[in-house]
């Protein structure tokens, strides 16, 4: 079973824990989307390959993965917590988020110019020195409405 890039295996096995079926299953699952998932639609499918696994079995697992560096876990105003694999643990596959407020679309934003990464990066170097604070990462979540909800507007 497929289950992503071979870091996330050493990741898990580098704290002493195994490659369990649940874990292979959720990010097997999340490596075959390019949705974002809520933790009741993965166990929904987990449940169709597998009916023996439990929803809690889901939720800690979730719960686990995202603690240890392999999912990302957002939240978007949806009222769910989402997850998505991180597939590469550099800062190259780094992206952001387009929300549509009102059908809910999340379009990932990859295409970043360098005056973007510029001011992501001054941005992130002010608050930095300011706060005394070592920044690892950032999230960006951009709300509107996508092309068909905007209408001719």
């Amino acid at each position: 079973m497929r289950y992503g890039n071979p870091w996330m295996y050493e990741r898990l096995t580098s704290e002493g824990l195994r490659m369990t079926q649940a874990r292979k299953l959720i990010m097997n699952i999340l490596a075959k989307t390019h949705k974002h998932l809520s933790a009741e639609e993965i166990y929904f499918i987990a449940h169709e390959v597998n009916p023996s696994i439990g929803v809690a079995t889901v939720y800690r697992t979730l719960d686990l993965l995202t603690n240890m560096g392999v999912l990302q876990k957002f939240a978007f105003g949806d009222g769910k917590a989402r997850y998505e694999l991180i597939t590469d643990a550099s800062k190259e596959a780094h992206h952001h988020h387009l929300i549509c407020t009102k059908c809910r679309k999340i379009i990932d934003y990859t295409d970043f110019v360098d005056e973007e990464k510029e001011l992501i990066k001054k941005t992130e170097d002010i608050l930095s020195r300011k706060h005394r604070f070592d920044i690892k990462n950032h999230i960006i979540h951009f709300y509107g409405l996508c092309e068909n909800c905007k209408g001719g507007d």
